[in-house]
């Protein structure tokens, strides 16, 4: 398989009221970001433009949480909790997905990338073409 060919990974959260499907590559590079909330929440970082991301079910259960600047759109299942994607700051017309919340058996291979975000424009422009395009 050549690194632009997509596969369809699909995850969501811990309950599975929150269902999605995401084309990406079998091989990813994901972020792992040093900001509160990804820190305290164990968020790894897989971001895709809006037109590979399919929510199948559980739009109803979603709820919202925004903070500082307000334009990241936290999403997460108000079931159980878990946040697995939401519309990132650095990306608005895309889809930041949790690596974690994907199932098993489509992620070939993973490499875990430090995000600096003490030092956010900086560390955006080093790692600009780790976007999933």
């Amino acid at each position: 398989m050549s690194p632009s060919e997509h596969v369809v990974h699909r995850g969501g959260c811990h309950c599975r009221r929150v269902r999605f499907e995401v084309d990406a590559p079998a091989d990813i590079d994901v972020l792992d970001c040093n900001c509160s909330i990804c820190r305290m929440t164990g968020f790894l970082h897989l971001i895709v433009p809006a037109s590979r991301f399919r929510l199948v079910s559980g739009a109803d259960a979603l709820t919202e949480y925004t903070f500082n600047t307000g334009a990241a759109k936290h999403r997460f299942c108000s079931v159980c909790g878990v946040k697995a994607f939401y519309i990132p700051r650095s990306h608005p017309d895309g889809v930041d997905i949790n690596v974690r919340c994907l199932d098993a058996g489509t992620v070939a291979s993973m490499r875990v990338v430090p995000f600096d975000d003490d030092d956010r424009e900086a560390a955006t422009a080093a790692l600009a073409h780790l976007t999933h395009d």
